[in-house]
């Protein structure tokens, strides 16, 4: 068991489900604002930003991703388009008390040192680590040794490379660790989104996994908690038209009420595991099920032989799997046809 805040991650407590803000806020704290109040609306447990120093992050002629590029355009570096995104740290703790007056979990996920002890002095319930640096050794070492819990996507990365992380991790005697399976384009297309690797990071390591969405839609992270995701991050943003690299494989506020709906249906609908009669099923079954019948009229000290039994509707009577035991009965009544037969009508 793991706990966030005042939320427990565990096979019996509810999907921790995390809106991704990321730097859908284009590097405006208003905006930000007003995505806390869509994530806290459409009932999230937590919003999750990006805390980095450009310089610290990324050279200034790096080449953008081609999903940027489609997104943003060629005519500028990953460092020019990411330096417009940035939030002060200033900026960060006015939107983390923000969440505070929302009661809803702030997260992050720091890219370099410096924003991992920002979000330290933050006193943050834990450290999301981004799918790029899950090679990053070093660094994960260092986030780790803050003893907080630490949620791992996996993007683009092997289970030898997964294994290295959890290795890093727990070296630091840190192991409140929790793997999100992820697909690291944006979209990410449904035949390479491979659900079902979730279930090889659970069987292979023994500890939590969830689920990072990339895809179009609500489908594939409802279909993951079927399979068992504890946490379910998806990118969110308040319009989809707006500039910038990620909000074209966003949602809608709409879109991720309706998704956390779902999700909490899907919850309740995957029940206990054992399989036994509902308490609403309980009159249907009556009414569904059969009985012993009398298939003509029966008269008074008669015999019973197959004959005179049929098997129908309600299931209030004798059970048909005792058809056998009536066979060679005595009538001790009258019996009409189409009676549904009680054991005290024989001897």
């Amino acid at each position: 068991m793991i706990k966030i805040g005042s939320k427990t991650i565990s096979d019996n407590s509810p999907v921790f489900i995390i809106a991704e803000a990321g730097v859908n806020h284009n590097g405006d704290i208003e905006i930000a604002k007003k995505m806390v109040d869509a994530a806290c609306e459409a009932g999230a447990d937590a919003i999750k930003f990006q805390i980095f120093k450009i310089d610290s992050l990324v050279i200034k002629n790096a080449d953008k991703a081609e999903y940027q590029k489609l997104n943003t355009g060629i005519d500028e570096t990953q460092y020019d388009m990411l330096k417009k995104l940035e939030l002060s740290y200033e900026e960060h703790f006015k939107i983390m008390e923000y969440c505070k007056e929302r009661n809803i979990v702030y997260l992050s996920t720091p890219f370099d040192y410096e924003s991992v002890d920002v979000l330290e002095d933050l006193n943050i319930p834990a450290y999301k680590i981004s799918s790029g640096d899950i090679t990053n050794l070093p660094f994960l070492k260092y986030v780790a040794s803050k003893g907080k819990p630490i949620i791992v996507s996996t993007g683009m990365s092997n289970l030898g490379e997964v294994e290295d992380a959890i290795e890093a991790i727990k070296s630091t005697g840190n192991e409140k660790i929790i793997l999100l399976h992820c697909t690291s384009n944006y979209p990410a297309e449904y035949n390479e989104v491979n659900l079902k690797a979730m279930i090889t990071l659970r069987n292979a390591f023994q500890i939590p996994v969830g689920y990072s969405d990339h895809t179009l839609g609500i489908e594939v992270p409802i279909a993951a908690v079927s399979l068992g995701a504890r946490i379910i991050e998806k990118h969110f943003t308040l319009d989809r038209t707006m500039p910038g690299p990620d909000h074209k494989a966003s949602l809608e506020p709409a879109e991720l009420k309706q998704m956390i709906i779902s999700i909490r249906n899907i919850e309740k609908a995957l029940g206990d595991g054992i399989k036994k009669c509902t308490k609403s099923e309980e009159n249907v079954k009556k009414i569904a099920r059969k009985s012993i019948v009398a298939a003509s009229y029966i008269p008074k000290g008669s015999i019973i032989d197959e004959n005179m039994l049929t098997i129908k509707r309600p299931g209030t009577g004798i059970p048909p799997k005792f058809i056998d035991y009536l066979i060679g009965k005595k009538a001790k009544i009258d019996i009409l046809k189409d009676t549904v037969l009680d054991l005290s009508m024989f001897e």
